[in-house]
């Protein structure tokens, strides 16, 4: 039992841990333009993904 209560401790602290980590990588500036990028997507026009996608698609075979 005592176990039990020792790994539920261990697993505790380490998910935390893992939260506090990606917050960091999400608010680190480093990430600012990756995620701008992936923010306008949804007000992208849908022939602009198909050519990119045709292209691409052109371009590999």
């Amino acid at each position: 039992m005592e176990f039990l209560i020792k790994f539920q401790s261990i697993w505790t602290v380490l998910v935390f841990i893992i939260f506090i980590g990606i917050v960091l990588w999400a608010w680190s500036g480093k990430n600012k333009a990756a995620f701008d990028e992936a923010s306008r997507i949804p007000l992208e026009d849908d022939e602009d993904v198909v050519i990119t996608t045709n292209k691409k698609e052109n371009s590999n075979g």
